[in-house]
């Protein structure tokens, strides 16, 4: 039998959905758009510090009125977060948020870049924030992405100047960002690029708005002669779409954070405050900057070509601009300024194909594959229009297998073929790279530097098409991808993936052992490809036992599944470690298992990681049975009660009546259901005289911005932003003596050791007379907050308030959590003159 004492860290591998797996199919109007984009020579760099803090207005005005090179850089990938969609948080939260500023720039137009800075959570002061990220690594990070990318303006979402007044984070940005401006032209100053080239952009703002000020009425009284206002009310009538109707359609993506937004019409204007640079006489942002092709050497020849493509553009026949692409496409490839050579070749490139509507694509037979396995590539080319086309030869990367063709690829005529392929040993399985090693508590760990700041790790799998235009071959590379039939969805694209043979994951994350009887945990083991034969292993910490020590899986298809349990026992004393699966097949050992991520709004997911679950036993007393929950944004609490032995029932608003409610020990509000659910004030009185009539209602956590009620409480009590973001803070117990925290069992001190992320949020900052405060808290440098747990008798029973973040200390396991929520919901069920166990 097999031991593990602790496993530090566990890296996690994760299937990307990259942009080009949909094919674009792009119309006559965005065709002439693209036209438009390639004739301007210009680039605007958006600055911030998290997934939805970008102002989609002001990317999409700059990617579609001005045709500029957009991109949005968040130093995080928003891992802290809360996740209003899902179950997903932290390093999964940052998978998805991933993907949502992804969509989100398909629709804006913008492109996406990323620091190694992690997302730890709520930071209130810049200087807490950049000592957790190590400053002078995301620092690096932002002036490679600007030495990359190259912007002549460069746009903060916040203000540098006002440390401490909002989310260190939001503060860290502007201040990396302000910083980074000048050391971008620096030779002093080094970064992780191998071409490390100098960059200098003409001017840095500030997206400044009346909200900064304070209040509309400051901003117009502020000076304005350091700011530019900018119209971002554009309609364009080739997109059926006002400039803010895209943007809120790219803000809507963000929904995890639920930030959905409703499109608005006319002119609105944004504020840009000068921060440095050269300050532009005509308050045009790109005054004085050279952004048509006589910027480059070689280009005037360049530029007058597109400018008449631009000018003739036959709508209804886009393939008559083909010749005088191909003469710009030619001359493109002399340029000496390799930046943007590279940047216009891969505009003209996606340009001469659209015209032609040329459609190519190479679709494997399966979703997935492992290494060493043979594939059937599916291959279709098809050329729309009557300008001579030759398809030459296909080749697949990495292995470089050329198949020489020589197809004319007559007007409308689908050619189709296939290619058989193995996988190569010596392949990824694909990853987030950011996820690969090991990081730290503010810095993801990043070994091969060429990946830092790409949104996603880039497919190995490819398939080179080389096509001959009467003449002139161009390359055009296409990610191999899988697509099938979906009778609801019709036809759905999914990732080519590679993966390990065999996954294995545990129904539930954390098993807690409430008393010393053993428990079965149940292990799914799930086939990647035909005739998996082997052995299943339990590793457990010292003194767990488990029984049996391997159990035998045969799976003979490719995506079969088996259920497989073992019985754990803990040891005498309260102790708690990580267990983990080993499948062991033909002498290779695998630990990973398959997590499916799947919204409408994103990309299909497939995330791969090592397989792991905690255990705790802990000597836990509680009272009362059936509890009743009514979710809100989403947790796992309810999965958490039910570990510890709780009958927990997830209540829809038609069970909150009060026949079925006095039924239940206590009711359990979801964090934010005061926020989400527009039909909690119709039943609010129900679950007071719930209360009243001797029941327990405890309510998680709830923002101040749109609470639902007029009082959350059957006693006011005031939200506030009060929050203590150390989860290491001391807690200072104010009444040991109260029944919440001595029975059934005494909580101390060290019940708040070993808590994630934070103690808590948004706590009420004051409240009526009838609430007692059990516990005191704060962050450094701070006065002491008193909200985090408020209790009141209301008629014969009791409400609670907390501001805790149970929603994240009892997914992770912590003991004392556990301890403290099953007095919450013990409480006025404790015969409190028998002897106190601990």
């Amino acid at each position: 039998m097999k031991k593990i004492v602790i496993i530090l860290f566990l890296s996690l591998i994760y299937i990307p959905l990259t942009h080009s797996q949909i094919p674009k199919k792009p119309t006559s109007g965005d065709l002439f758009e693209s036209i438009q984009k390639l004739n301007f020579l210009g680039s605007v760099l958006y600055v911030a510090a998290h997934p939805d803090d970008e102002n989609t207005r002001l990317i999409s005005y700059f990617s579609n009125d001005v045709k500029a090179r957009t991109a949005y850089l968040s130093l995080t990938r928003g891992d802290g977060g809360q996740n209003l969609i899902g179950p997903e948080i932290r390093e999964l939260l940052g998978v998805l948020r991933t993907q949502e500023l992804l969509a989100a720039r398909r629709i804006d137009g913008g492109e996406q870049f990323f620091t190694r800075a992690n997302d730890f959570g709520y930071s209130k002061h810049p200087d807490e924030t950049l000592h957790i990220w190590n400053k002078d690594e995301v620092l690096k990070d932002v002036v490679a992405v600007i030495r990359k990318f190259k912007p002549d303006v460069i746009v903060n979402r916040f203000n540098h100047k006002n440390p401490g007044s909002t989310h260190g984070h939001h503060t860290s940005s502007a201040m990396l960002s302000f910083e980074a401006f000048d050391l971008a032209n620096d030779a002093s100053y080094k970064t992780h690029l191998e071409n490390d080239n100098l960059w200098s952009a003409k001017r840095l703002f500030f997206n400044t708005s009346w909200w900064f000020y304070g209040s509309e009425e400051n901003f117009n009284k502020a000076d304005k002669s350091n700011l530019l206002s900018v119209d971002i009310g554009t309609y364009y009538a080739h997109k059926g779409l006002s400039n803010s109707e895209i943007a809120s359609l790219s803000r809507s993506q963000h929904q995890s954070q639920g930030f959905g937004s409703t499109g608005t019409r006319g002119s609105q204007t944004e504020y840009l405050e000068f921060l440095k640079g050269d300050f532009p006489k005509n308050k045009n942002v790109f005054d004085g900057i050279n952004t048509t092709w006589s910027r480059v050497e070689g280009g005037v020849e360049i530029g007058n070509i597109l400018s008449k493509v631009e000018k003739e553009f036959d709508f209804n026949n886009p393939s008559a601009s083909i010749p005088n692409l191909i003469k710009a496409y030619k001359l493109i490839l002399k340029l000496k300024d390799e930046h943007w050579k590279q940047l216009k070749l891969k505009e003209i490139k996606q340009l001469i194909a659209g015209c032609s509507g040329l459609y190519l694509e190479a679709v494997s037979n399966s979703a997935s594959t492992t290494l060493n396995q043979k594939n059937n590539i599916k291959i279709e080319a098809i050329n729309r229009s009557n300008f001579p086309i030759t398809l030459k030869y296909v080749s697949v990367k990495p292995q470089n297998i050329v198949e020489n063709k020589d197809i004319a690829l007559n007007n409308n005529e689908a050619h189709k073929f296939s290619l058989d392929i193995d996988i190569p040993s010596n392949l990824h399985y694909t990853y987030p790279y950011w996820l690969d090693k090991k990081g730290t508590l503010g810095m993801y760990n990043v070994e091969d530097s060429k990946l830092i700041s790409l949104p996603e790790t880039p497919s190995e799998m490819k398939m080179d098409f080389v096509i001959d235009f009467n003449g002139t071959p161009i390359t055009f590379q296409k990610n191999i991808v899988y697509k099938f039939n979906d009778p609801v969805k019709g036809e759905v694209y999914k990732p080519f993936e590679i993966l390990p043979k065999v996954s294995a994951s545990f129904n539930e994350k954390v098993h807690i052992f409430s008393d010393g009887e053993p428990q079965k945990i149940a292990i799914k083991v799930k086939s990647v490809e035909d005739n998996i034969k082997g052995k299943l292993i339990l590793c457990t910490p010292n003194n767990w036992k488990v029984s049996p020590e391997s159990v035998a899986i045969n799976l003979t298809q490719k995506g079969q599944e088996e259920l497989i349990e073992f019985v754990v026992t803990p040891p005498n004393e309260q102790a708690e470690g990580l267990i983990a699966p080993i499948v062991e097949i033909e002498g290779a050992s695998f630990t990973n298992e398959l997590i499916e991520m799947d919204y409408n709004h994103i990309p299909f997911q497939s995330i791969v990681m090592p397989s792991e679950a905690k255990v705790v036993h802990l000597n836990i007393q509680k009272k009362g049975q059936l509890i009743g929950y009514i979710q809100g944004a989403g947790d796992m609490v309810p999965t958490s009660l039910r570990q510890i032995g709780y009958t927990v029932v997830e209540l829809s608003d038609d069970d909150i009546t009060p026949d079925k409610l006095q039924n239940f020990d206590a009711v359990v509000m979801g964090i934010r259901a005061y926020n989400t659910n527009d039909r909690i004030k119709f039943y609010q009185k129900h679950l007071h005289n719930y209360v009243s009539n001797g029941g327990t209602l405890i309510a998680q956590y709830n923002t101040s911005h749109r609470v639902k009620v007029d009082n959350v409480g059957p006693y006011p009590l005031q939200l506030s932003r009060d929050r203590v973001t150390d989860e290491n803070a001391k807690v200072e117990i104010i009444n040991p003596n109260h029944e919440l925290l001595s029975y059934p069992n005494k909580i101390n001190a060290s019940d708040f050791d070993g808590w994630v992320q934070e103690r808590g949020l948004y706590f009420p900052n004051s409240w009526d007379s009838n609430y007692e405060a059990l516990l005191r808290m704060n962050d450094k440098n701070e006065t002491p907050k008193d909200g985090s747990l408020l209790v009141a008798k209301y008629g014969e029973g009791n409400f609670i308030y907390t501001g805790l973040s149970f929603f994240r200390e009892l997914p992770a396991g912590v003991p004392g959590a556990y301890k403290l929520f099953a007095n919450m919901l013990s409480i006025g069920k404790n015969n409190i003159d028998k002897p106190l166990k601990n």
